[in-house]
């Protein structure tokens, strides 16, 4: 076999994985999450995130011995990301390189969650790709594995940020999107009418920071985090519904103008099936071709890494050792990744 190992380590989740580099097959993917340890800080701790990855690296690595005669290239995210956690896979990856004796691949994370979409297939390239995550919302033109260009990004908070703070606003616990999710499935989407962002603006582009302040007046109305547990479903339920109202009308605006015919979500927030189920039925009014993220690989993953750094091994896309640095940008702006 012929093998890449991936390493992923740009906020609190720990992953490695083997990719086979020519059936593009997952030989092996492990992931440990560090949820339970940021939990009771309502986010994650960058210093705490970086000691944790520096423990858990190592021990999964240990599983993927066996394999070592077997790959062929190392590839490992380098940014965007925290630098204190990016640093440590950065460590290890150097350290395989010069002991396999085998090339080093950067790989830019946003690049990794499109190329989820393509794991264990073939990549489907022109694709527009709506990036949902804890720190990106964006709309992508993937032209290539290489070429992409960002059509619209956030001016503010992102998608799964803003689900955060809204879940802390309601004492509801961390990570806030899969709980804002479970209980707006019991409220009323319709009892509250927050402000869709950028509405009535031309702009393509999105905001969540107006919204989240509207939604934050609304619970100090009516009580704080210790109102009844059916205005906090209802206040989900109102905010999710213009989260994706907002997401809608936006896409809307570039599905009218690029004739690209294949689309998918990615990032954390591609989890959330109300989402999902908006925009399948906006694909259909375009005819567009929306691809599915496996759930497994919709939150941050080294599998997604690897799959992106075969299309870089297949084109010879190396780097230095040196050159190999965690740049720790959070959000990119309008341009090409």
């Amino acid at each position: 076999m012929d093998l890449i190992l991936s390493i992923e380590s740009s906020c609190d989740d720990s992953s490695i994985a083997l990719t086979d580099i020519n059936s593009l097959k997952v030989i092996k993917h492990l992931k440990l999450s560090q949820e339970k340890e940021h939990k009771k800080y309502g986010g994650v701790v960058p210093e705490l995130a970086s000691r944790l990855h520096a423990a858990a690296l190592p021990k999964l690595l240990e599983k993927f011995k066996p394999y070592f005669k077997d790959i062929r290239a190392v590839a490992v995210t380098t940014e965007p990301g925290l630098s204190v956690s990016l640093h440590e896979g950065v460590i290890m990856a150097k350290a395989i390189s010069s002991f396999l004796e085998i090339p080093i691949i950067s790989v830019n994370h946003l690049k990794g969650h499109i190329y989820s979409t393509f794991i264990e297939k073939k990549a489907t390239t022109p694709l527009l790709a709506l990036l949902l995550s804890g720190g990106h919302t964006q709309i992508i033109k993937v032209n290539s594995y290489k070429d992409m260009e960002v059509l619209a990004t956030t001016m503010d908070d992102s998608v799964g940020e803003a689900y955060d703070k809204v879940a802390k606003m309601l004492n509801l616990g961390y990570p806030g999107g899969p709980i804002i999710e479970k209980i707006a499935k019991k409220g009323d989407e319709n009892r509250f009418n927050f402000p869709i962002p950028l509405q009535n603006s031309p702009k393509i582009a999105f905001s969540l920071s107006g919204l989240k302040n509207a939604v934050r007046l609304k619970i100090e109305e009516l009580g704080g985090p210790n109102m009844s547990e059916q205005d906090k479903s209802d206040i989900a339920a109102s905010f999710q519904k213009a989260i994706l109202k907002h997401l809608l009308q936006k896409s809307k605006k570039i599905f009218q103008k690029e004739k690209i015919k294949d689309f998918v979500i990615v990032g954390g927030v591609a989890a959330n099936r109300y989402i999902n189920e908006g925009f399948k039925r906006l694909c259909k009014e375009f005819g567009k071709n929306m691809h599915q993220v496996k759930l497994e690989y919709t939150s941050d993953n080294a599998a997604m890494i690897g799959r992106w750094g075969v299309e870089a091994y297949k084109n010879k896309e190396f780097s230095k050792l040196e050159e190999i640095i965690p740049k720790a940008t959070k959000k990119v702006s309008i341009g090409r990744l």
